[in-house]
């Protein structure tokens, strides 16, 4: 297969987070008949992390093989590739698998190559992998940065914010008390705020995802609650007492996943970047120094019209084993 084939072959396994065992044993037969020694980690439910090794690995390609819902199907025209995972990050795991083709072609020694489930809901497979002993000293860690070396990427942080209220009859508002009207003022306060903000990767955002609560409308809400996404820039613990502050015990807060901001590694001849998103790379400390780079834009993921670009795809394949070839090769290395 050329990488236009493989990545529509792993379009066309759906791997929404938490159903990734069918792609991941795709990958896992084509890299053994590649001639790679592969490891299948299980993290549970038979959702396996794959780490494909040539050697003992001091190079680690590595991206994610589970998706964001709902399945869009592949479609192709002349320029570009369609469907979930194309850009985020399907195209990634054939551009680096064809990579490994050609440094295995032109004798480019030991490296890995290591494809986790579950970086759209929380890291999962990252954590566990973090685990697998390994020798690598850099990351190449694979994510849609318009083909540019994202230099930062903000951090992320979930909380949730419960509020308790008291049930009556709507027509005496005075007999109870609005759980969703003391989470709406929370919640105004938090956008009101000023967030913190750092020189290179910006301001703190927050983003309001979910809300429910109430009984009806003819009742005063007992109960409401909200989710929402923190993209960190300094630090969650600094973040925390900031908005702890601004909450100030009116209503509860439970925090979910979170991770601080990263900075990764700089390479001579690329273009760079700095993201928004976040990535896998702050639970994969014991991979070695990290570098970011991917083809694709991330503003498609995520989107009913994901695609990705032949053209840069193709030119994916050279960067990757470029970038491996060239970090064996530094003096730092």
């Amino acid at each position: 297969m050329n990488v236009f084939e493989l990545t529509r072959a792993l379009i066309e396994i759906p791997s929404i987070s938490e159903d990734e065992g069918r792609v991941a044993g795709f990958l896992a037969e084509y890299l053994r008949s590649a001639g790679y020694e592969v490891e299948l980690q299980d993290i549970g439910g038979n959702r396996p992390n794959v780490y494909a090794r040539r050697g003992d690995p001091d190079i680690v390609l590595s991206t994610h093989i589970d998706t964001v819902p709902p399945y869009v199907e592949f479609r192709e025209d002349d320029e570009f590739i369609y469907g979930r995972g194309a850009c985020d990050a399907k195209g990634l795991v054939a551009a680096m698998v064809k990579a490994g083709d050609a440094l295995i072609e032109s004798g480019g020694g030991n490296f890995g190559l290591l494809f986790l489930v579950g970086e759209e809901a929380g890291s999962h497979g990252a954590k566990a992998a973090n685990a697998i002993a390994n020798r690598s000293r850099f990351l190449i860690n694979g994510e849609p940065t318009e083909s540019k070396l994202a230099l930062g990427s903000k951090g992320a942080m979930r909380a949730i914010l419960k509020s308790a209220g008291r049930a009556a009859h709507a027509a005496y508002p005075e007999r109870g008390e609005s759980a969703i009207e003391k989470l709406i003022d929370v919640l105004d306060d938090l956008r009101q705020a000023e967030m913190p903000i750092d020189k290179t990767l910006g301001r703190t955002t927050m983003n309001i995802g979910f809300i429910s609560g109430g009984v009806a409308a003819n009742v005063i809400p007992p109960n409401a609650e909200a989710e929402l996404m923190f993209r960190v820039v300094t630090d969650t613990v600094s973040l925390k007492r900031k908005i702890e502050d601004i909450v100030a015990g009116r209503t509860g807060i439970e925090y979910g996943f979170e991770c601080n901001p990263v900075f990764m590694e700089k390479l001579d001849g690329f273009e760079t970047t700095v993201v928004s998103f976040t990535t896998d790379i702050p639970m994969l400390t014991n991979w070695g120094r990290p570098l970011l780079f991917g083809p694709g834009s991330i503003l498609d993921a995520h989107t009913a019209g994901e695609k990705i670009s032949k053209r840069e795809l193709a030119a994916a394949v050279d960067v990757y084993k470029q970038m491996v070839t060239n970090l064996k090769a530094s003096d730092n290395g």
